[in-house]
């Protein structure tokens, strides 16, 4: 495990910062002793994503690469904190929690739980259906047949959503999927327990989602029926950190020398016959190839330069998709008062407001933590990191309030979360499709550039876009690919489509 960092290489940075009419023109990177280290391939990005592409490298054979990381430890977005009084501190987590689907019977299994199992990372199996207490701004009211109806309704809408497939239908946005299936959320207990179906996993509303997408990206995980891998939740309550999987795995083939962390890439130059890279203190690294790893978000803000600017069909498609923000609001009181099952919905009038509650201080998962946290989503999670912690703080407590109006309510020991939103290094915490984004913008948005940069994430999984385990296949994915490349000299990299066009012309 990482924890303290490698020793760190210390490069000199290039004493001319020329545009190459050939990779060997430029002057090489070198160490403190003077060695040649410019690297075959440089990693951006020590997530999932970029540690198995860097393993699938070193399986390959091909072990002249180095991963830079901005943070100080491997996890990109798998992220832990520790909260909570002396003497009663718990690790949470501030972003991904979840193995999503494991394996059923002898079908395909989450390669995430592999990693999971193999490491010895402890889970607890997670009842999103069938341990859940409802409220509204009144208290407690049993709503569960409305729950129960909004299950039935996002079944209907995936396979209603499967269909317009098979008869290669124009897609839509949930939304317009939901009315045609007949879901039309008129009640707060109707919209609470709608998002808890469908924003509560994609992180927007069904307006801004695909309904094919969206759908898949759900069948395909969970379904066995479409080659998903179970119905299982598994959730991460490891005090390690869920973090501590992707750590050990890289721990067992990374040397020091490969890994550079708390470098953060400000430029990225690149020409048919190698890359540059350049962080903020200065270092230039020179490689044949160049995988990013950043997030959607990352590239959609500009936060890392190119030069020359990316080609007008890879902007597109970056701009095209969207990254989703989920926030996890942690509070610890000194005993328990709420609801004694895993789950709890709160349904106010307005959509999305502090609504999806889980309870941390049961037996098995942090037992007298006195640990509870509720999760807002999308344009909630943009809003409430304009606020401070304390406006925050008092809007949830209000919250808690009306949900348990008979009771005498201590201000929490400790109040934690994380902004993702505005984090320069993420800008969200997890990409989502909108019924704009056509399977061209997403093989553009894999798509090399000039055969030397290449790009993998969880946003680059037609599949799993948005998932832990979308990350791994990517990773894997880019990394063979990549192989394979250096092995046979050269290649073309994945292709991409000029322009994404209608199928019909428009008539006006």
């Amino acid at each position: 495990m990482f924890c303290k960092g490698p020793v760190r290489w210390v490069f000199a940075a290039l004493a001319t910062h020329t545009f190459w009419a050939s990779a060997r023109s430029v002057e090489r990177a070198v160490d403190s002793r003077g060695l040649t280290v410019d690297p075959t391939v440089v990693i951006l990005g020590g997530g999932v994503a970029g540690v198995i592409a860097a393993r699938t490298l070193y399986e390959r054979g091909i072990t002249n690469f180095k991963l830079f990381e901005a943070r100080g430890e491997l996890g990109g977005r798998l992220q832990s904190q520790t909260i909570g009084v002396s003497g009663d501190e718990w690790v949470i987590e501030r972003g991904a929690n979840w193995v999503q689907g494991t394996q059923t019977d002898d079908g395909p299994v989450n390669p995430i739980w592999t990693l999971v199992q193999k490491h010895g990372v402890k889970t607890q199996a997670n009842d999103w259906y069938g341990s859940v207490s409802t409220y509204d701004d009144t208290g407690a009211v049993d709503y569960l047949d409305i729950f129960d109806a909004s299950s039935d309704q996002y079944t209907t809408l995936t396979v209603a959503a499967g269909a317009r497939v098979q008869k290669q239908l124009v897609d839509l946005t949930a939304r317009s999927g939901y009315s045609l299936v007949g879901a039309k959320p008129k009640t707060p207990a109707d919209m609470a327990c709608e998002y808890y179906q469908f924003d509560w996993e994609y992180a927007q509303t069904p307006e801004e989602s695909s309904w094919i997408a969206s759908s898949w990206g759900n069948n395909y995980t969970y379904d066995t029926d479409d080659g998903g891998f179970g119905d299982d939740n598994l959730m991460s309550i490891d005090q390690r950190g869920f973090k501590y999987f992707i750590q050990a795995e890289a721990a067992e083939f990374l040397r020091p020398d490969q890994l550079l962390l708390n470098s953060t890439v400000t430029n990225i130059t690149y020409s048919s016959d190698g890359v540059n890279v350049t962080l903020t203190d200065g270092t230039v690294l020179l490689a044949d190839y160049v995988l990013c790893t950043f997030s959607l978000g990352v590239l959609q803000n500009d936060d890392v330069t190119f030069e020359p600017a990316l080609p007008d069909w890879k902007q597109e498609a970056i701009q095209s998709m969207t990254m989703a923000t989920y926030t996890k609001i942690f509070l610890q009181f000194p005993e328990d008062f709420w609801f004694e099952t895993q789950m709890g919905i709160f349904a106010d009038s307005t959509r999305g407001y502090y609504p999806v509650w889980q309870n941390m201080n049961l037996t098995d998962f942090f037992p007298g933590s006195g640990v509870i946290f509720v999760t807002v989503t999308g344009d909630e999670s943009v809003r409430i990191e304009a606020l401070s912690d304390d406006e925050v703080q008092a809007e949830v407590m209000e919250v808690l309030h009306e949900m348990f109006p008979n009771v005498t309510i201590p201000e929490p020991t400790a109040f934690y979360f994380p902004r993702w939103h505005s984090d320069p290094l993420f800008r969200g915490s997890y990409s989502n499709w909108p019924s704009s984004f056509f399977s061209g913008h997403h093989e553009n948005l894999r798509a090399t550039v000039e055969d030397r940069l290449w790009f993998a994430g969880e946003a680059t999984s037609q599949k799993y876009f948005g998932f832990l385990h979308g990350a791994y296949f990517e990773g894997l994915n880019v990394g063979t690919q990549l192989a394979d490349c250096i092995n046979a000299g050269g290649c073309a990299g994945s292709t991409h489509i000029a322009e994404i066009t209608n199928a019909l012309p428009y008539t006006i």
